[in-house]
């Protein structure tokens, strides 16, 4: 059987705070590392999806509904269940690692990135055509 849990596949997570939620997968660890002696991977999710957006609602109504809340979060593979979806949303890896949970000014950086990245595609319409 092949690895399927890549980079860019969409998948749902199963268990803790963000259940139920979907998310991206970010750079994934087939290894176990010493840290986490089990595969896992770097997800970067949806914590508030935006809201219904009419056409009767001003410009600043819509700005603030198309607001997007994401997380971040290094997850076991048991607890990640992966789609047939996968998404071309390239985050800069520079700035989105496992490193970024190490101090708290990095992770604020890092969730400002991810957050620019899913509204920039929410608003370029292609979000319910992931491939």
């Amino acid at each position: 059987m092949g690895k399927f849990m890549k980079s860019g596949k969409v998948v749902l997570v199963l268990g803790g705070r963000f259940a139920g939620r979907k998310a991206v997968i970010v750079k994934n660890y087939d290894e176990a590392t010493n840290d986490k002696p089990y595969g896992h991977a770097l997800v970067a999710g949806i914590e508030r999806y935006p809201r219904r957006v009419v056409r009767g609602m001003g410009k600043k109504k819509m700005k603030e509904r198309s607001k997007i809340k994401p997380f971040l979060r290094v997850y076991n593979y048991n607890h990640l269940m992966p789609t047939r979806y996968s998404v071309d949303v390239n985050m800069d890896k520079v700035v989105v690692n496992k490193d970024a949970f190490r101090d708290p000014t990095k992770k604020r950086k890092a969730k400002r990135e991810v957050k620019c990245r899913f509204e920039e595609r929410y608003k370029s319409g292609k979000i319910g055509r992931a491939s």
